[in-house]
C-alpha cells in the first residue's frame, strides 16, 4: 500500500513509453536496466544498435498490453461503483459517492518502484508484487457511506478481497485516515478472463482534503516536514475527523425528521 496515497493517483499523464529502457543481460534488477540507456527516446530507434532497438520495441508492446489490463480493470471498478451510486440514489434518495478518481501508474513509475524494491524485470513478478499499479480513490459524503459502499462493492461474488487496511479505525501517526483495499477484478478479454489487482481507497471529503494538503506539504519539504508543521497537520486531522462525526450526526437528524410518521 502507498504510504502517501494522495500523490500516487494522478500520474497517468506521464509519457512513460518514451523512457522505457531494455534490461541488460543476466539477472539484473530493473534499477540496472534504467541506468543502461537513460534518456534514450524509444521513438528514436534508428540511433540504437539493432538488438537494443528490438528489445525496446518488445518492451513497448508488452507494456501496452500490461497497461491495457490495468486500465480495463479500472473501467470495471468504476462502472460497478457508478452502478452502486445510481442504485443507492434511487432506493435511498441519497448519493453517497461524491466523486471517483482513477489512475494507472506509468511504466516509468512502475520501474522506479520495482528498482527501489530490487525486483527483477519480469511483468509477472511486477503483477504479483506491486499491487497498486491500478488505483481508484472513492470520495464519499460520510464515514458510514465509506463502510457501506465498501461492503456493497467487495461483497459482489466475482470481486475477490485480498487485503484491507483501515486507517479510519486506526489512523497513521501523521493523522492520515482512509480505508484501503486490494481487490482482484475479473476482466474479460477475447483470449479469456483475467483477474487484475486494483487498489481502492475509500475516504470522506474531509479526509480527502486533509490528504491532499498533507501531500502538498510533504512535497514542499521533500518529505522532511518540520515538527511544528507536522504537529499542526495532526491537529487538523483530528479536527477533520470531528467535523466528519458532526456532519454525520446532522445527516442522521435530517433523515429522522424526514422519515414518515
Amino acid at each position: 500500500m502507498n504510504e502517501h496515497p494522495g500523490p500516487d493517483l494522478p500520474d497517468r499523464g506521464e509519457a512513460a513509453e518514451h523512457e522505457l529502457t531494455p534490461p541488460p543481460s543476466g539477472q539484473a534488477s530493473v534499477g540496472a536496466a534504467l541506468e543502461s540507456f537513460r534518456g534514450t527516446a524509444v521513438a528514436d530507434l534508428s540511433r540504437l544498435p539493432s538488438d537494443v532497438a528490438e528489445a525496446l520495441e518488445r518492451m513497448r508492446v508488452d507494456f501496452e498490453q500490461f497497461d491495457l489490463e490495468y486500465r480495463s480493470a479500472l473501467s470495471e471498478v468504476e462502472t460497478r461503483l457508478e452502478v452502486l451510486r445510481d442504485e443507492y440514489l434511487h432506493l435511498h434518495d441519497h448519493n453517497p459517492i461524491e466523486h471517483i478518481v482513477t489512475r494507472v501508474k506509468s511504466a516509468q513509475s512502475i520501474l522506479r518502484k520495482a528498482a527501489r524494491r530490487g525486483l527483477p524485470f519480469d511483468l509477472e513478478v511486477l503483477r504479483r508484487e506491486i499491487t497498486d499499479i491500478a488505483g481508484a480513490r472513492v470520495v464519499l459524503s460520510f464515514t458510514e457511506d465509506v463502510y457501506r459502499v465498501f461492503e456493497l462493492f467487495t461483497s459482489q461474488p466475482d470481486i475477490h478481497l485480498l487485503q484491507v487496511k483501515d486507517y479510519i479505525d486506526e489512523p497513521k501517526p501523521s493523522g492520515y485516515r482512509s480505508l484501503h483495499v486490494i481487490v482482484a477484478v475479473p476482466v474479460h478479454f477475447s483470449t479469456g478472463t483475467q483477474e487484475v489487482t486494483v487498489e481502492v481507497q475509500f475516504r470522506t471529503i474531509a479526509m480527502d482534503f486533509w490528504a491532499s494538503l498533507e501531500h502538498k506539504i510533504h512535497y514542499k519539504f521533500d518529505g522532511d516536514v518540520p515538527a511544528e508543521i507536522a504537529a499542526e497537520l495532526n491537529e487538523a486531522a483530528t479536527a477533520a475527523a470531528a467535523m466528519d462525526a458532526r456532519m454525520e450526526h446532522l445527516h442522521r437528524q435530517v433523515r429522522a425528521h424526514s422519515a414518515p410518521e
